[in-house]
């Protein structure tokens, strides 16, 4: 690479990068007998328990969508539901054991997975990445889909 005629512009690379992203995390939630959105859902969970209102908010579901998700990762066995103590009319939705056993192998394998994209790069081009693809998830208000590396050892 170092080429100018190779490199990419920023949307082509963030789109580009975006695929190879998806692949792993799609790879890595078949393997774990999971669907995209479910393993996203595991992983959101990961944080905390959320209300169904909240969920939907961070997944950027409609609210028949999440119900749906929500239903068939019940079924699954990987989560339920429960009064939420805050308000009495409302549910949060949190991990059984099994899902949360199943989150954690789902995000350790991820992780190990997405770590490996950057490998052409050098420590401080990884850095200056880290740093760089902070600033646009800040900038935009990205929902923490998945843990930040400051809460959990994902980083690489």
């Amino acid at each position: 690479m170092g080429d100018d005629k190779d490199r990419l512009g920023v949307v082509t690379g963030l789109i580009r990068t975006s695929f190879l992203v998806n692949a792993a995390y799609a790879e890595s939630a078949r393997e774990h007998g999971l669907t995209s959105q479910q393993g996203q859902l595991l992983c959101v969970l990961m944080a905390r328990p959320y209300g169904m209102g909240e969920l939907g908010s961070v997944l950027g579901l409609a609210k028949s969508s999440l119900t749906g998700l929500v239903d068939r990762s019940e079924r699954n066995g990987l989560v339920r539901r429960e009064p939420d103590p805050r308000d009495t009319r409302a549910v949060r939705v949190t991990f059984t054991p099994e899902g949360r056993k199943l989150a954690e192998e789902f995000y350790a394998e991820t992780c190990r997975r997405i770590a490996r994209l950057p490998d052409a790069l050098d420590a401080a081009e990884q850095n200056t990445l880290a740093a760089l693809l902070s600033r646009i998830a800040w900038h935009n208000n990205v929902p923490a889909v998945f843990m930040d590396l400051n809460e959990k050892p994902c980083s690489s």
